[in-house]
């Protein structure tokens, strides 16, 4: 497993971590997800071997918010 932490702009209430975390653990291999409205990030668990931090971006991204 491998974990990351990346920047998520666009939140600005509980409705926009629910959908980003949503997305994040629709995406295959995801073993976790904790999104930070006040921190404005995602920390994701993952099987490199199942998915990378491009596809969680892009899963971002699909949510309506910018993944940097």
């Amino acid at each position: 497993m491998e974990k990351v932490e990346f920047k998520v702009e666009g939140m600005d209430c509980g409705g926009c971590v629910k959908s980003v975390t949503r997305m994040l653990n629709g995406v295959a291999g995801v073993t976790s997800v904790d999104v930070s409205l006040e921190g404005a990030k995602a920390a994701v668990e993952f099987d490199p071997a199942k998915t990378s931090l491009p596809d969680l971006k892009r899963a971002v991204e699909r949510a309506g918010f910018k993944a940097p």
